[in-house]
């Protein structure tokens, strides 16, 4: 990778890999780029106001910067696209081909696609999910991942095009707040233990869904996109997973830290999103063919959660 463009950099993902692939390959050559006007984070080095269904824009900026990796997470999430579904399947879907045109155009060296385990369905094997099974989701963001998916695939084969991408679980981060996902109730119910001491959560107390957090998140995108192709197997599309915990045993966890914690369960309409995805992810082949390994369980999420946010709360503070 010489020189990097992420768009949806503002997002959840985007705000932390951005510091972290400019820490490893050079301030300079990580182009950071948004539809949202740039974050103090992310205007520490280029950054480039960017609407990835604009592909003329893309590839100027891809010329401009002389770019030949990109990591493509523009996309709309799960809850927003249920109340956006045109919007959703536009940005998402349109965002992704136009990446992958200039990237067959220009002979780009690498792109990475976040796929998600929305991808999956009420038919999915609930526990252990497989990396080959059955994949028919029941919402539009879960149905662009499937498309996304295939898209990659069919423009590795086709063009020689070297996409890669992992299936991520919820994603939990201290920095950027809850992007409009399903999984959203993980992140919030830290915020609000340290802000209010209370939570109502979207989600029954019993739902359980596979989780990541963030340093693992990076971690697994860094690590396939160098990982040496002649190992890789599958392509956008690769199991990932950290931990797999219910809502009340996330509450229960943090009440070890925060005893006079309390969570109040109002199931709205994220509960049957949640209740089609899986429990828990069979990521192996991950494991096998690019070495992967998670750093974090539940316990140790929880306690840097809350120390990362209790530190940024105090800066925050006049």
């Amino acid at each position: 990778m010489r020189r990097v463009l992420v768009t949806g950099a503002a997002g959840q993902i985007g705000s932390e890999l951005i510091p972290k692939l400019r820490e490893k390959y050079g301030r300079e050559n990580v182009v950071a780029s948004d539809i949202r006007e740039p974050s103090e984070t992310l205007s520490d080095g280029p950054f480039e106001q960017l609407d990835v269904t604009d592909r003329d824009r893309l590839k100027e900026v891809v010329k401009e910067y002389d770019v030949d990796t990109v990591f493509h997470l523009a996309a709309i999430l799960s809850a927003t696209g249920e109340r956006k579904p045109h919007l959703a399947w536009y940005v998402n879907m349109d965002g992704l081909y136009n990446v992958l045109e200039v990237a067959r155009e220009l002979e780009l060296t690498r792109i990475f696609f976040p796929s998600s385990i929305a991808a999956f369905g009420p038919e999915t094997p609930k526990e252990m999910t497989p990396q080959e099974t059955v994949m028919r989701p029941k919402t539009i963001y879960g149905i662009t991942k499937v498309a996304g998916e295939l898209l990659c695939d069919y423009y590795f084969h086709r063009f020689g095009v070297d996409v890669r991408g992992v299936r991520y679980p919820g994603v939990i981060s201290s920095v950027a707040p809850p992007g409009g996902g399903t999984t959203d109730y993980a992140v919030e119910m830290f915020y609000a233990a340290l802000r209010h001491k209370r939570y109502v959560c979207f989600v029954r107390e019993d739902t359980v869904l596979p989780m990541i957090y963030m340093p693992d998140c990076l971690k697994a995108a860094i690590d396939l996109m160098e990982a040496d192709p002649s190992r890789l197997r599958h392509r956008a599309d690769y199991n990932v997973t950290g931990m797999s915990f219910s809502a009340g045993e996330l509450a229960a966890e943090i009440r070890k830290h925060i005893p006079e914690f309390t969570v109040e369960y109002r199931p709205d309409f994220r509960q049957k999103i949640a209740d089609s995805w899986p429990r828990s992810i069979d990521d192996s082949a991950a494991r096998e063919e690019w070495g992967w390994k998670p750093s974090y369980d539940l316990a140790a999420t929880t306690k840097d959660m809350l120390e990362k946010l209790r530190r940024r709360f105090k800066e925050e503070s006049p």
